[in-house]
């Protein structure tokens, strides 16, 4: 019996992190590292490792924990989310999860930082600044101060998103951090718009009802979707610069195969994007949020397939 109460325990406080959210995270950050070593040829050793990704899954982690916490008040009357641990009170009382978010915080710092024992001194540093960033950006900007006041909250607050994959490249190298390192995180910034306001034109009556000022709440639907279809092409044309950067010598960093893997993953893309345009509905814009995350690991899958080519 004690055992399966304290299962039931660790599976809440896993759910309050929302694992949906960070696998994908985790997933850029892993990448991000296998194309780093794989071009310029850097062994990842197993402490770096460790400390790279348990950063990662404790930032983001306590991100959504303490973003769960600031919302439990709007997440009971949404239909999406009120059954969520806070909400339905399966963690209680509320700062129980405050704590653990924190706790989860400290040590995502403390890893990032600790990077500088394993790595370089400063590839530490810039690792735990950039996990700083991140969580200031998604709590403090989204969550607390945008998310109720401007539709502009997923912009200013997803530079959070890019954070991941830069702190999984600048775990390996600081070569070429600013170059193809900062498209990787670029690559997560200019994906979050559309994806997060695909969802919310799927849920624009539960935003309604709580007055949270997303985009497709704030907008008509014919505006909201337009706008979707404009930030997906702009994502899709973003996503062919890494083909464009060079090394040192002048050799390109990425091949065809990324080039091709984002144009035909990019085409799919913007005829879903052109769906929701043309049938402005709640199908078509689940089914372009449903794509819109395996679009993304698709383009990370392909960083690493080249550059090990």
């Amino acid at each position: 019996m004690q055992k399966t109460k304290t299962e039931s325990r660790i599976k809440v406080y896993y759910e309050v992190t929302k694992p949906k959210i960070w696998y994908l995270l985790v997933f850029t950050t892993f990448a991000a590292a296998i194309t780093a070593s794989n071009i310029y040829q850097v062994e990842i050793s197993a402490a770096t490792w460790a400390l790279m990704l348990i950063g990662v899954i404790a930032g983001s982690a306590a991100a959504n924990t303490l973003t769960n916490y600031h919302d439990r008040d709007i997440d009971a009357i949404m239909e999406r989310t009120k059954t969520r641990p806070l909400p339905s009170k399966r963690i209680y009382p509320p700062e129980k999860a405050r704590d653990f978010g924190l706790v989860l915080a400290a040590i995502a710092l403390a890893c990032s930082f600790g990077l500088s024992y394993t790595t370089s001194f400063w590839q530490g540093i810039i690792a735990g600044s950039l996990m700083a960033f991140g969580l200031a950006d998604n709590i403090l900007v989204y969550s607390y101060t945008l998310k109720r006041r401007s539709w502009t909250n997923i912009i200013l607050g997803g530079f959070s998103g890019g954070a991941p994959a830069m702190i999984g490249y600048v775990a390996v190298t600081m070569d070429g951090l600013w170059s193809l390192g900062l498209m990787m995180g670029a690559l997560v910034f200019v994906w979050i718009p559309m994806h997060i306001w695909a969802l919310t034109l799927h849920f624009k009556e539960d935003y309604n009802k709580v007055n949270v000022p997303m985009l497709t709440a704030v907008r008509s639907e014919k505006a909201s979707v337009r706008i979707i279809a404009g930030t997906t092409l702009m994502m899709v044309l973003f996503s062919v610069v890494p083909f464009f950067l060079t090394l040192e010598d002048g050799k390109l960093m990425m091949g065809p195969v990324y080039l091709y893997t984002a144009i035909a993953s990019g085409v799919l893309m913007v005829i879903l994007s052109i769906w929701v345009m043309a049938k402005p509905s709640e199908k078509a814009s689940w089914t372009l949020f449903k794509f819109s995350s395996p679009y993304l690991a698709v383009l990370f899958i392909a960083l690493m397939v080249d550059s090990a080519l």
